[in-house]
């Protein structure tokens, strides 16, 4: 017992005698014992602890941001609606944008001058209806755009004179062309040869022109005058539904008989 003392007082001696060796980390740095002692006094105060919570939260802006912008752009096509929807595509696809807008303007005409023409028993004629998507889409949509952007090159100005030149441009030539294109192309997909082709466009070119020069000169006006040129096919359209409903009338007349001699 009193050997077993003996050896504890001698190690006490030691250990008081040698420091480091009752403190292992100061015999390894005494920096890690600075930073270990005053990490645990900060860690451990309740205002720090709340801050370095905080650091590591996620801010709202991240899931506000994603909301508010899809907000914002939903809001901004409701104030701008349908007319600012579309005069951004005729801007980014003109050619596009337009040939789509005239057949969709053909296919309601033609569907309305069914409805006039039909009896109620009648099934519409989807066929029809087709000719007429395809003309306005692949034909007339396309030429809209090209000869209203060559009438605005070759005479930019919209007074009178430059006006009623457009006018007389437009019942000349793009107006006749187009309508014999029209019939010529809406017979040949039904079938016709080219001699009934010729016959219908005696039979109906002429009555068909006499009543185009009643109705387009006042549309023609309007369009050239008031009218910028990126719209102008838009509102030449919308004056042709009207005039489509009669065209599609028209070519939907039984094929002339050819008489032979």
């Amino acid at each position: 017992m009193s050997g077993s003392s003996r050896r504890f007082g001698s190690l006490t001696r030691l250990l008081q005698k040698q420091p480091d060796l009752a403190d292992p980390i100061n015999r390894i740095h005494p920096f890690l014992r600075n930073q270990t002692q005053t990490q645990t006094r900060e860690y451990f105060r309740f205002p720090n602890v709340v801050r370095k919570v905080r650091e590591y939260e996620i801010p709202s802006s991240l899931f506000t941001s994603s909301f508010s912008s899809s907000s914002s752009t939903t809001a901004s096509f409701g104030k701008v609606g349908f007319v600012g929807w579309y005069l951004g595509m005729v801007k980014s696809w003109p050619v596009l944008t337009k040939s789509v807008t005239s057949s969709a303007i053909y296919i309601a005409a033609d569907l309305s001058s069914q409805t006039i023409s039909r009896s109620s028993a009648d099934p519409y004629d989807l066929v029809r209806t087709s000719r007429m998507a395809g003309y306005g889409l692949l034909v007339l949509g396309p030429s809209l755009h090209f000869w209203f952007n060559l009438m605005s090159k070759h005479f930019p100005k919209r007074d009178l004179v430059t006006t009623f030149k457009k006018m007389a441009m437009g019942q000349l030539i793009f107006g006749p062309f187009m309508t014999v294109v029209f019939f010529s192309l809406n017979a040949r997909l039904q079938g016709e040869s080219g001699e009934e082709i010729v016959s219908r466009l005696k039979r109906d070119l002429l009555p068909t022109m006499r009543n185009g020069v009643m109705y387009w000169p006042f549309c023609d006006f309007i369009t050239f005058r008031f009218i910028p040129v990126h719209l102008q096919p838009l509102v030449s359209n919308s004056f042709s539904y009207l005039w489509t409903v009669y065209m599609t009338y028209m070519a939907s007349l039984e094929k002339p008989v050819s008489v032979t001699c």
